[in-house]
């Protein structure tokens, strides 16, 4: 992996998924994690999200469905809260998970609803606390 993969790699790992989350995995992590967070940053943040042939948004749709297929639940509530935070609506990702209902079950399908609740009211829990603080 060059350099530059794991520079663009960081850069658009960290506009994605925030500073705060990047840091903790890369600089909180284990020493024992820190080498497959530094594959992960260039080879899958910095080659296949930085690449030009798709958008963010397709990519962001593309890489939930993957990780609801295959029942990641710890990658789907972070790739789910990248979706919400980057655009895509709670419709398309309820068809989506309809969608993963339909090819892969729908015990996978209830994972994805279960997760997103997760993830929504982290998000709305975090909201009301920095609006707390200000």
């Amino acid at each position: 992996m060059s350099n530059k993969d794991f520079e663009e790699g960081l850069a658009r790992r960290t506009q994605l998924l925030g500073e705060a989350y990047v840091t903790k995995a890369m600089h909180q992590a284990p020493a024992f994690n820190r080498e497959i967070q530094e594959y992960i940053t260039g080879a899958v943040w910095g080659r296949v999200w930085s690449s030009g042939e798709m958008s963010l948004r397709e990519r962001t749709l593309v890489t939930v469905s993957l990780v609801c297929a295959l029942g990641r639940t710890t990658e789907m509530k972070v790739h789910l809260r990248n979706a919400l935070r980057n655009g895509i609506t709670p419709d398309e990702l309820k068809a989506l998970f309809f969608h993963v209902a339909g090819y892969c079950g729908a015990p996978a399908a209830q994972e994805c609803f279960r997760a997103y609740h997760e993830v929504v009211a982290a998000m709305a829990a975090e909201a009301e606390a920095d609006g707390g603080a200000s």
